[in-house]
């Protein structure tokens, strides 16, 4: 499957100076999709320069250029859904039909910042002085390192691309080695639509390693990252010798809010949607559950319900609502989590245990706990899985403040019925992006990102392009 891919440098597909593969696994069978190519340092360095001379092609490109090229990428990827989609069944596990949602989406990030390319606007101040002119430009700020996660490898890689192209930047992605596929299968997009050589690079292979060469060089200028806190506090450190300039998008651990006028069905819908997109194996997955007191009983049992109904399966299989966990580790965490909690004292509404029927795959059952108390474990450590804890609360100000009790914040979720109630719950909480009635939080024109330490800088929408560009202003004297 990765035969025709490899490393992608200079404009060319290559396999690794060293020859060296690793293994991909799919994790609803355990079988080996293929072996993907090993980046050696050369690769790494060959990447760097390939870069390096790609920036000054591109920076030089007319904005209106580089917008016809990214909404040729985006159109391509809307040709390709189905085999995009199919590349993250495998590798990742997710259903097909999620597959194709994160395709799609992918796809309009890209559109998104073909024209955001044509909004990069300057300013003209008003001079204190008569014979003087004050003008702020923008301007790439140079070779962009993008590390992708796995879980969502499309969306999470576009986002990264398509921003830093349209801001003039060259770029070299690294996927992760869970899913180099799907996204070696854009880059060939991105190659076909026209992107000169150089100006788009990709790294498969060890991700530290390829990381530490990156951030280490003279040549990165900007480092864009979606993964865990720890790991983003490691690459900030790295990143601060050489005062390079960091977008991170970090972990999360998203409370969800039902008030107790808010519609239950529709609640429950939502919750259901939200929780287990990808088998909960997101970064803004709903994993602390307030449930107003009066209605905590019919919300837990109305989920109950739903959460019992859902398909678990391959998910090449077009029924399969939940596909496996995406690796054996994650398999391994989501269980040592599970006991953990019910050792603190949890009691298991639902699951708990690998589900019956299935000898191959990271298979676990979605879980639900009651009796769960604030300081629990799953209550402080993102479980990045199908679990669900259940609390209850009396008012307003006890659930912001209990919502707020986290080092983390990324994303909350509020159902309401009331304005007043929407709107101050949206101040109040302190995260970077709150649903309110709806569970779409990820699109391409709103500005995603955290606070506290799920990180900073923003993905999405007229905000995200800012992180790429430089700001420089001249004071031109008219008279010499």
């Amino acid at each position: 499957m990765y035969e025709k891919f490899g490393q992608f440098v200079d404009g060319n597909w290559s396999p690794s100076s060293t020859g060296e593969t690793y293994e991909v696994i799919n994790p609803a069978t355990e079988e080996v999709l293929g072996k993907a190519s090993k980046a050696s340092p050369e690769d790494v360095d060959r990447a760097l320069k390939s870069a390096e001379k790609g920036l000054q092609v591109w920076k030089k490109t007319a904005p209106w250029q580089r917008a016809y090229i990214l909404r040729k990428i985006a159109d391509k990827m809307r040709e390709k859904q189905d085999v995009l989609a199919k590349w993250m069944t495998l590798e990742v596990g997710k259903p097909l039909t999620e597959g194709k949602g994160e395709a799609s989406g992918a796809a309009d990030i890209f559109e998104w910042n073909a024209e955001e390319t044509k909004r990069i606007y300057g300013q003209t101040v008003e001079s204190r002085f008569e014979d003087t002119r004050v003008h702020v430009y923008y301007q790439p700020v140079g070779v962009v390192a993008a590390l992708s996660p796995w879980n969502f490898p499309a969306v999470l890689s576009a986002r990264k691309i398509s921003t830093a192209l349209a801001a003039g930047c060259s770029v070299i992605i690294k996927p992760d080695v869970i899913t180099p596929g799907v996204v070696m299968e854009m880059i060939d997009i991105c190659r076909e639509c026209g992107v000169p050589p150089g100006v788009v690079n990709l790294l498969s292979g060890d991700p530290p390693a390829i990381a530490q060469q990156l951030i280490a060089s003279d040549i990165v200028k900007k480092i864009s990252i979606t993964g865990s806190s720890r790991v983003g506090k490691l690459i900030l450190k790295q990143a601060a010798d050489k005062v390079q300039r960091v977008t991170m998008e970090l972990s999360g651990h998203s409370p969800f809010i039902v008030f107790d006028d808010a519609d239950i069905k529709k609640a429950a819908d939502m919750a259901i949607a939200a929780k287990f997109r990808n088998n909960g194996q997101v970064c803004i997955s709903p994993n602390r559950f307030y449930i107003h007191d009066s209605k905590k009983d019919e919300f837990v049992n109305l989920f109950l319900e739903k959460t019992k109904k859902l398909k678990i399966g391959n998910g090449m299989d077009p029924e399969t609502q939940l596909g496996p966990l995406t690796t054996e580790k994650r398999l391994n965490e989501v269980e040592e989590l599970v006991e953990k909690t019910k050792q603190e004292g949890a009691k298991v509404l639902l699951g708990g245990k690998r589900p019956a029927g299935f000898n191959k795959g990271f298979f676990y059952e979605p879980t639900i706990f009651d009796n769960v108390k604030d300081d629990y474990t799953i209550m402080k450590q993102e479980p990045f899985g199908p679990l669900v804890p259940m609390l209850s609360f009396k008012s307003f100000e006890e659930v912001i403040e209990r919502a707020n009790n986290h080092e983390l914040g990324l994303c909350s979720y509020v159902c309401t019925n009331s304005m007043k109630t929407a709107h101050l719950a949206s101040e109040q909480l302190e995260t970077g992006s709150v649903g309110v009635n709806t569970g779409f939080i990820a699109i391409a024109e709103a500005p995603f990102g955290g606070i506290k330490q799920s990180g900073y800088g923003r993905e999405g929408g007229s905000n995200a392009i800012k992180d790429y560009l430089n700001v420089k202003y001249t004071h031109l004297g008219i008279e010499g």
